[in-house]
């Protein structure tokens, strides 16, 4: 048995994290948001599922209400990241983002910008990966 010590890569436990999220910036920070299991849960109390929320968005007409439901989706996904950092880094525990502080430290412009990011994380944390069979048709002749 040979005595080589084998290197290892330190592992990237945020990794996946970083696959599935978009970036916005609020307040001069940067946020990554999203989509986990927890928040399409909590999307699916509040809407009846993902394939609802684009439509309770779209459709309202309140704008007041409009903004409280976009603000509550970016605080929704941006502590998403937050609670994974505080998974994984139980003695180095970050404040949770709260609706509050979004509506402080944001405009209404750039709440329409984070449509963009919202929509990346939701394709992103939504993302299939589909392998097609080879196909068995045989040449007839």
């Amino acid at each position: 048995m040979s005595n080589k010590t084998v290197e290892t890569a330190p592992l990237d436990i945020d990794f996946a994290a970083e696959e599935r999220s978009a970036v916005i910036d609020i307040g001069g920070t940067e946020y990554k948001l999203i989509l986990t299991t927890k928040a399409t849960k909590e999307i699916a109390k509040r809407y009846g599922g993902l394939e609802n929320l684009g439509a309770k968005l779209m459709n309202t007409k309140d704008f007041e209400l409009a903004l409280d439901e976009i603000v509550w989706l970016i605080t929704l996904l941006a502590n998403q990241s937050i609670l994974i950092h505080n998974l994984r880094n139980k003695d180095a525990k970050k404040e949770l983002l709260t609706e509050e502080d979004v509506e402080l430290l944001t405009t209404p412009f750039e709440l329409a910008e984070y449509k963009n990011a919202i929509m990346a994380s939701m394709l992103k944390g939504t993302k299939r990966h589909i392998e097609s069979e080879p196909s068995k048709n045989v040449e007839v002749g």
